[in-house]
């Protein structure tokens, strides 16, 4: 039904920038509440920020004052800048939201991207 697009991993070295992109397809869509997670190699995914459709934010407590969860309605984009990046942070990166088509029956989902590898060396 929807297709979540991911954009903007990479390599960067520590203490660098990335921002990522998480576009929705479609054009008769909404995209409501959405998150990013990662997942590192041995560990479990894990929330990393989310953002409710009234612009309300959640951060873990690993990239509280580093990451800003964000989000362009009218794209129906949302973004992930990740400033003053650690090796820790390498992870694939998915972005996840909760979307509605709207249709003769207007329909709400959870999606995912198809992730997106984030190496930051040291």
């Amino acid at each position: 039904q929807v297709q979540l697009v991911e954009s903007g991993g990479g390599l960067v070295q520590a203490g660098g920038s990335l921002r990522l992109s998480c576009a929705a397809s479609g054009s008769a869509l909404t995209m409501n509440a959405m998150g990013w997670y990662r997942q590192a190699p041995g560990k479990q995914r894990e929330l990393v920020a989310a953002i409710t459709s009234g612009g309300s934010t959640n951060y873990a407590d690993s990239v509280k004052g580093r990451f800003t969860i964000s989000r362009d309605n009218a794209r129906n984009t949302a973004y992930l800048q990740m400033n003053s990046l650690k090796p820790e942070d390498t992870a694939v990166y998915y972005c996840n939201a909760d979307v509605t088509t709207w249709g003769p029956a207007n329909r709400k989902g959870n999606y995912w991207g198809q992730g997106t590898q984030v190496t930051v060396s040291s």
